[in-house]
């Protein structure tokens, strides 16, 4: 992927991860379209950095998705670049059904069929570019489960088997397929995360993960350093020292 020039649509991207890094994209001389359900949030956006257009969408509704698709085709169809961000977490307790099945339909209704669903919606657009690239967004928690996140940890360990998958598939296309690793980062994604002292800074995330894009642009994975201990523990052998540790330091873990 390269670092400027594109035209990028971001779903998912009116606060946190996604939009910290809709802004450093812009910065960088592409052209970025912000999406999300808030028009609230969608208008705060636009007001606020004239330069990023905005179009509202629901990662949960196809209905949604493939109207907020064709409005962002007609506006930009030199769109080159989809960034999959969208995606929500929840903490479940598993030992009764009604106090998680609601929560993990919801979970993989946004994390897993909401990032297809759009790649659906934009396939055939993108495979027509010159140069193309579909960035999708797992977790280290898609390689060490955090206890209480049981539907959001196989969402995102989905996801990087997907990536995975359509990349192979996609190999004799112009597309490029790129997965975004992140480590916990301070956003609010759950309650407390964003004033955690275990979470990663917010901009420090974005800052590292933009120089990993700008200085490894065939990157299958970009990976922070902080995010390692998780992706590589059962490559080290040391996978059940990792999974204790996490779950012993994140405050969502006990």
């Amino acid at each position: 992927m390269n670092i400027s020039g594109n035209t990028i649509f971001i779903p998912g991207s009116t606060s946190g991860i996604g939009l910290a890094l809709a802004l450093e994209l812009t910065a960088k001389g592409n052209t970025v379209i912000v999406g999300g359900r808030r028009t609230e949030l969608l208008d705060q956006i636009a007001a606020e950095h004239p330069g990023i257009d905005t179009v509202q969408v629901d990662c949960a509704d196809a209905v949604s998705i493939d109207a907020a698709a064709k409005e962002v085709l007609a506006k930009h169809p030199d769109l080159n670049v989809l960034v999959t961000m969208a995606g929500i977490m929840r903490v479940e307790d598993w030992h009764q059904p009604e106090s998680f099945l609601a929560s993990a339909e919801s979970v993989i209704t946004t994390n897993v069929l909401g990032p297809i669903r759009l790649i659906a919606a934009f396939i055939e657009h993108l495979r027509a570019q010159p140069d193309a690239t579909i960035m999708t967004v797992s977790s280290g928690l898609a390689f060490t489960p955090l206890r209480v996140t049981p539907s959001y940890n196989a969402s995102k360990a989905a996801m990087h088997m997907l990536s995975e998958s359509i990349r192979l598939q996609l190999a004799d296309t112009t597309i490029s397929i790129v997965e975004l690793v992140p480590p916990a980062v301070r956003t609010t994604l759950l309650p407390g995360q964003e004033d955690s002292e275990f979470a990663m800074p917010l901009d420090e995330y974005v800052a590292e993960a933009m120089e990993l894009i700008q200085r490894q642009p065939d990157a299958k994975e970009i990976q922070v350093e902080r995010v390692k201990f998780l992706r590589y523990g059962e490559a080290r052998g040391d996978y059940d020292q990792v999974v204790q540790m996490l779950n012993t330091a994140d405050p969502h873990g006990n």
